[in-house]
């Protein structure tokens, strides 16, 4: 073990309905049993862990560790991009991501070939193997001059889903998005006319969900681009076309599959960049589960490859998926 490698830990106790924080204690002795030395601080308000991110990069510490949801960690690669544009660098210079599972959905650990577990978590941070990680920028809606994501953003149903979800108070994980799924079928709004553009193509339909994936799933279960890699300088394209409600429920089926490729309603691609227009607005959208606008018109978003490297355990959805097609 390096003992001048220090690490700092920015923990959100509410992440996963306030059992996070409950967490510490735990966190605290096993990061000290593996011999990492590390500093902790607690998130006091949304935003919070962008500021102590953004310190931090400047402080000495050879890895930041988002600990909580794929909220915690929009919000500390938030904050390490904000020091890197700060330094004016086009490379991933300064610390590296790390992610502690304590959250909720965990979408993006899945993604980055990370463990769902607290324990296997601290082991990939013992073991300190690294890779690139590309960072999604998306500009529009109530950021103008951008937002980055780590994991992806959803156009249309999914974001409903996920408003509707967190108005919840006692339920959370899957159950919450199923009800807040059975919600939004209740309402099931009208799917407004866009307009995509990326590389040599331009779609122009109506449609009633996009998502953008620098990762492979959302909502804990929805493998809206199972294919994608997050450190191959591209985003991934999912978009379904207007749909009514059985048709909508059979396709979420499949994206609990990741089967939805092929689907006569269904339109992939991938590129760095794509380009989505609204001209009647009703663009509702989030990035990582934030909300970036509930009535857009108009939205770039980008890969940035390599910005940032991250702390992984490279090839473990590789090799599970692998093991589970030799089983079969």
């Amino acid at each position: 073990m390096n003992a001048t490698r220090k690490l700092l830990v920015i923990l959100n106790p509410v992440a996963g309905k306030g059992k996070a924080g409950q967490r510490q204690p735990e966190i605290e002795r096993l990061m000290a049993e593996r011999g990492l030395v590390f500093d902790l601080r607690l998130t006091e308000c949304p935003g919070h862990a962008i500021e102590i991110a953004a310190a931090a990069c400047d402080d000495g510490y050879d890895v930041i560790v988002a600990a909580g949801g794929d909220g915690t960690v929009n919000e500390v690669v938030n904050g390490m991009m904000a020091a890197r544009l700060a330094r004016h660098s086009a490379s991933a210079s300064g610390p590296a991501l790390g992610v502690l599972s304590v959250g909720r959905g965990n979408d993006f650990c899945y993604g980055a070939d990370l463990p769902g577990t607290l324990v296997e978590c601290v082991d990939v941070l013992a073991r300190d193997k690294r890779r690139p990680l590309d960072v999604g920028l998306i500009k529009g809606g109530d950021y103008p001059n951008g937002k980055h994501f780590a994991n992806g953003i959803g156009v249309g149903f999914d974001t409903i889903v996920g408003l509707e979800a967190a108005k919840l108070r006692h339920v959370h994980g899957f159950l919450a998005y199923v009800i807040g799924a059975l919600r939004t079928f209740v309402m099931y709004p009208e799917a407004p006319e866009i307009r995509i553009s990326w590389e040599d193509t331009v779609v122009e339909q109506a449609s009633h969900q996009i998502s953008i994936m620098n990762g492979k799933r959302m909502g804990g279960t929805f493998f809206m681009a199972p294919d994608a890699e997050n450190h191959d300088g591209r985003l991934e394209l999912c978009m379904a076309g207007r749909m009514n409600r059985r048709e909508m429920l059979a396709l979420m089926a499949r994206y609990t599959k990741g089967t939805q490729a092929g689907h006569p309603r269904i339109r992939t691609g991938g590129s760095s960049r794509f380009m989505i227009e609204a001209p009647n607005g009703g663009l509702i959208v989030h990035a990582d589960g934030e909300t970036i606008c509930t009535d857009g018109h108009s939205l770039e978003v980008a890969c940035l490859p390599g910005a940032l490297s991250i702390v992984c355990e490279p090839g473990r959805v590789a090799s599970q998926r692998a093991a589970r097609h030799s089983a079969t």
